[in-house]
């Protein structure tokens, strides 16, 4: 098979190829041992893809010949590692392109648009936490790592439900990737990660429980995954036929060194591998530290989420109180206008109302209905033409 990775666009402004090369040969031999030397790339679509993004700033192309690394998997991990890199590197647009044996697969990668003006929300908002110095254990300095080494870690919350604060939410699941200090995830799993709920306080973040999660879908390769257990309790909102909105938060965790005595980049991309596989020593040498951090990370990134809860079970009682009183004035009055009056004003369907329980759960629903989807406009997730629109609920809920 032959593989060509190529890179052009602003982002990569100042790469030269004649600096990168020796890099790039070393990279080959050290981490492609079953690689060999590969002829050019398809001139029409190497054209193609710099009248798009330019002039090429970085191209390496080499040739993988076994035949067992092309198992069923190996696409859905190449697949998987994309979209973790796109996540972590905003800045970026990846065109995959693949084509063995009868398989054809095309797929574009970008990262969701945490604020995309004239649109819905689709993605989160970064929050950026505090950042944790971490000492480099001796072992893994004998190996040849030195310098100040950091972790910065950034939440998102997604999707973004900011426009309606009174709208159920679920959250079903937490991932965590750690990304190199060029922003380039690692992929290796980390016992100390996995073993991590077992360290949180799940009560101070408003959870039920959290435990890891093997998950066998491809998009969560790459990272650990942590599973919410919901309470069993039955929801009323559920009941109305409006289930909560299923949120997901992803917590990055940025590496980033810095050592006066590494310049080169054959250097940076050797101390780049020295991380990676030390991580779980440099983790388990700053164990308290980082379970720390990350409790602290999780619970002020939830904190709003339980503020949302507790002001919906505000709501919840004052709408019973609300739908209990509106009951009353209504059953109990013998003017026919006027009952009519108020059902047609609460959009009741006369015609389906037979007694008062079915009152009841008629203004229950258009209630619930009308509290949730109440809609707040915030700049940085709608643009001035949506907001010039704030009563109108139709194509947002659509979209939700």
């Amino acid at each position: 098979m032959n593989c060509t990775v190529a890179a052009a666009g602003p982002w990569c402004t100042g790469i030269e190829m004649k600096a990168l090369q020796p890099a790039l040969t070393d990279l080959k031999e050290s981490m492609f041992a079953c690689t060999w030397s590969c002829p050019q790339p398809d001139p029409e679509e190497l054209c193609a893809f710099t009248d798009t993004y330019g002039s090429l700033r970085l191209l390496l192309s080499f040739q993988m010949k076994e035949a067992r690394l092309f198992i069923p998997e190996w696409c859905a991990r190449i697949e998987s590692f994309l979209h973790s890199f796109s996540s972590a590197n905003a800045r970026i647009k990846i065109h995959f392109k693949l084509k063995f044996s009868q398989q054809s697969v095309q797929r574009d990668f970008r990262p969701p648009e945490c604020v995309k003006k004239g649109c819905w929300c689709h993605g989160g908002h970064p929050v950026l936490g505090g950042r944790l110095p971490l000492s480099i254990p001796p072992e893994v300095m004998d190996h040849g790592l030195f310098g100040e080494l950091s972790v910065q870690p950034v939440t998102v919350l997604s999707p973004c439900v900011l426009q309606y604060p009174n709208l159920a939410t679920q959250l079903t699941d937490i991932q965590v990737l750690v990304c190199g200090p060029s922003n380039v995830p690692f992929t290796g799993p980390s016992t100390l990660l996995q073993n991590l709920p077992a360290h949180l306080d799940c009560q101070e973040l408003g959870l039920h429980g959290l435990h890891c999660s093997s998950s066998k879908d491809p998009v969560h390769r790459g990272g650990t995954v942590y599973t919410v257990e919901q309470e069993n309790c039955e929801d009323p909102e559920q009941e109305s036929g409006l289930p909560p909105m299923q949120q997901s938060l992803l917590l990055y965790l940025f590496l980033q060194h810095s050592d006066p005595f590494t310049y080169q980049l054959s250097d940076m991309m050797a101390t780049e591998v020295l991380i990676e596989h030390h991580l779980e020593d440099i983790l388990n040498n700053n164990r308290q530290a980082v379970t720390t951090a990350l409790q602290t990370e999780l619970r002020n990134s939830l904190k709003p989420q339980n503020h949302r809860k507790k002001d919906q079970e505000k709501l919840r009682s004052a709408a019973e109180v609300i739908l209990s009183s509106a009951v009353s004035i209504v059953s109990c009055s013998s003017n026919m206008d006027f009952r009519n009056a108020c059902l047609n004003s609460m959009k009741v369907c006369v015609c389906q109302v037979h007694d008062t329980h079915e009152l009841s759960a008629s203004l229950c629903e258009s209630l619930r209905r009308v509290t949730s989807w109440k809609f707040t406009p915030r700049s940085g997730c709608y643009s001035a033409q949506m907001e010039e629109h704030p009563d109108s609920d139709e194509p947002t809920r659509t979209e939700i």
